[in-house]
C-alpha cells in the first residue's frame, strides 16, 4: 500500500507543493490577522484540501498532455506515464477527482471561492499547453502559482476584503509571479536542446541560455523590491527584514549555481533553495502576525 501511495505522490511531484503552500499559508495568516493569524481548524483544513487538490489536478493534467514529449526526452522518459507505471485512464481519473475535490472544498469555504474555483482550475491547467504557442510560458505558470495566496486570502475573508487587503494580495501575487518566472527559467535550462529540437517554446529557447539567465536575474531582482514593498504595506518590521535578507541571499546563491555549475546542479538550485525561500517567507510572516508586529530593535 505504501509503495502505491509513494508512486502516486511521485507522479504529481507532491514534494513540490512546498513552493506554493507556504505563500498560501502566509496569506491565510494575514487574512486572519485580527485573530493572530488563525482562521480556525475548519477553514485551515479546507485551505489545505483545496491547495492539494488544485496542484494535484494541475500536475496530473501536465503529465497527461506532455506524456508524448516526456517519452522522447531522456531526462523524463522514466516518468510514470511513459514508463507504463500508471495508466492513462488512472491519470485522467485522478485529474477529474482532484478538480472535483477543489470545487467541493471551495463550496464549503464560501460562495466567492466556489464561484471562482472553475476559473482557478482553467488557469492552473492551461499552463501545461503554453509551451506549444508562446515563449512566455513561465509567466503563465507564475500566474497559476500566484493564485495560491489569493485563494487562501479569499478563503478566510470571502468578499469582505478591504481596499488595502486587495493591494496587499496583488503585490504578493506579483512577487510570486516574478519568483516563479526567475526559477522556472533556470529549471528550463535542462531541456534547452530538447525543447529547441522539438518545437517547444520558452524564453530559454527564444533568447538563448545566457540572455534567459539575465532575464531570470532581473525577475528576481524586481521580486526582491516587490517583497520589500509588501512588508512595508503590511507594517512589518525587524523579523521580516531579516527574512527578506535571507531570501535575497538564497536567490543570489541560486543564480551563482545556475551560472557557475553544471546542469546537474540545477535541481539543487530549483528545489532546495526555492523551498528555503518559501519557508523563510512563511516563517517571518508568521512571526510578524502572531507576535503582532514581530520583533523590534528596542
Amino acid at each position: 500500500m505504501f509503495s502505491t501511495i509513494n508512486k502516486w505522490l511521485a507522479f504529481v511531484r507532491f514534494s513540490h507543493t512546498i513552493f506554493a503552500l507556504p505563500f498560501a499559508l502566509a496569506a491565510m495568516l494575514l487574512a486572519a490577522r485580527e485573530n493572530r493569524g488563525w482562521p480556525g481548524w475548519r477553514v485551515f483544513g479546507l485551505i489545505l484540501a483545496a491547495m492539494v487538490c488544485a496542484r494535484t489536478c494541475a500536475m496530473a493534467f501536465n503529465r497527461i498532455v506532455d506524456r508524448k514529449f516526456d517519452a522522447q526526452n531522456p531526462r523524463t522518459a522514466n516518468r510514470h506515464l511513459p514508463a507504463g507505471q500508471i495508466s492513462l485512464v488512472s491519470a485522467i481519473s485522478l485529474c477529474i477527482l482532484s478538480a472535483a475535490g477543489l470545487m467541493a472544498a471551495s463550496f464549503f469555504l464560501n460562495p466567492l471561492c466556489f464561484y471562482l474555483s472553475p476559473v482557478a482550475l482553467v488557469v492552473v491547467c492551461f499552463y501545461s499547453l503554453t509551451k506549444r504557442f508562446t515563449d512566455y510560458t513561465h509567466i503563465f505558470l507564475g500566474v497559476a502559482l500566484a493564485l495560491a495566496p489569493i485563494g487562501a486570502w479569499l478563503a478566510v475573508k470571502g468578499a469582505n476584503v478591504s481596499p488595502l487587503e486587495v493591494v496587499q494580495m496583488l503585490v504578493l501575487s506579483v512577487a510570486v509571479v516574478l519568483w516563479l518566472v526567475g526559477f522556472d527559467i533556470i529549471y528550463a535550462l535542462q531541456d534547452y536542446e530538447f525543447d529547441k529540437s522539438h518545437g517547444l517554446r520558452s524564453l530559454v529557447v527564444a533568447w538563448g541560455p545566457k540572455n534567459a539567465l539575465a532575464a531570470a536575474f532581473l525577475a528576481h531582482l524586481v521580486m526582491c523590491g516587490v517583497l520589500f514593498a509588501f512588508g512595508f504595506l503590511c507594517g512589518f518590521r525587524f523579523a521580516y527584514i531579516i527574512g527578506w535578507l535571507l531570501i535575497v541571499i538564497c536567490l543570489v546563491m541560486e543564480h551563482w549555481i545556475a551560472r557557475r555549475r553544471s546542469l546537474n546542479w540545477i535541481n539543487t538550485a530549483f528545489f532546495r533553495l526555492n523551498a528555503v525561500v518559501s519557508m523563510v517567507f512563511l516563517a517571518v510572516v508568521a512571526a510578524e502576525v502572531i507576535l503582532r508586529g514581530g520583533f523590534t530593535l528596542r
